[in-house]
């Protein structure tokens, strides 16, 4: 069964849509279909768990339903808009304004503290440094790292920089959150950790979340989880 949403306007409520979309890559002169008619309805609130093996498509699906890679066909609907014919800076735009994301690899800047690695992507929206300050001071205590705040990356435990990396994340008040394998570095216990800090973020903020994961006991517990198989998504 393909996973869709009841509703079948872009004005649904839904944080965000993903409509039959379609990617194709040619290796060699032969073409390797990835999506063949994805579609997705995520609501605000809502964690879904994006499930499937290696290579079949989930960091695709994730850049296309993130803004940073076009699809072949098919439509993404961020709160409502659609983004087929916006051009490059109005996807920038829209990328800055809605939507956080989260790699496997954190990605934080080594030379800055971890409030600053929250407080720089605030000031580059156009955010006062103070104000961007007292909202990273209260994102870092929502993952619980408030006494960490003047440590840089190489003084943080892998769990503790990637908690750092959900604050960032979070930092413009995204509608839309988009982790690929965010506990993929991660021990076990740390993994459990770290996706407790991670629910309760979205929780509180009420933010959309989709999130790529192997981890079957950790897609157990999130509201939803689908499947990409053979380039559509499934329920499970």
């Amino acid at each position: 069964m393909s996973e869709s949403g009841s509703d079948s306007g872009p004005d649904s409520g839904a944080a965000l849509r993903l409509e039959n979309l379609e990617r194709c890559f040619v290796q060699g002169g032969v073409e390797l279909p990835i999506l063949r008619g994805a579609s997705l309805t995520l609501m605000p609130g809502e964690i879904i768990a994006l499930t499937g093996p290696s290579g079949a498509g989930k960091s695709t699906l994730l850049h296309i339903a993130g803004l940073l890679e076009k699809p072949d066909a098919g439509e993404v609907i961020v709160n409502g808009q659609k983004c087929s014919h916006l051009n490059d800076l109005e996807r920038t735009s829209l990328r800055r304004s809605e939507l956080g994301f989260v790699y496997q690899f954190h990605h934080l800047l080594p030379e800055f503290t971890a409030l600053e690695n929250i407080v720089l992507p605030q000031m580059i929206a156009g955010v006062a440094k103070a104000a961007a300050r007292d909202r990273a001071k209260t994102l870092l205590g929502l993952v619980g790292l408030d006494k960490r705040a003047g440590h840089r990356p190489a003084e943080l435990s892998g769990g503790e920089q990637q908690r750092v990396a959900i604050a960032r994340a979070l930092a413009n008040n995204p509608r839309i959150l988009l982790a690929d394998e965010p506990t993929g570095n991660l021990d076990e216990q740390t993994a459990a950790r770290v996706f407790e800090f991670l629910q309760q973020a979205v929780e509180s903020s009420g933010v959309a979340a989709l999130i790529a994961t192997h981890n079957i006991d950790l897609a157990a517990r999130m509201d939803r989880r689908v499947r990409l198989h053979e380039g559509v998504l499934e329920a499970v």
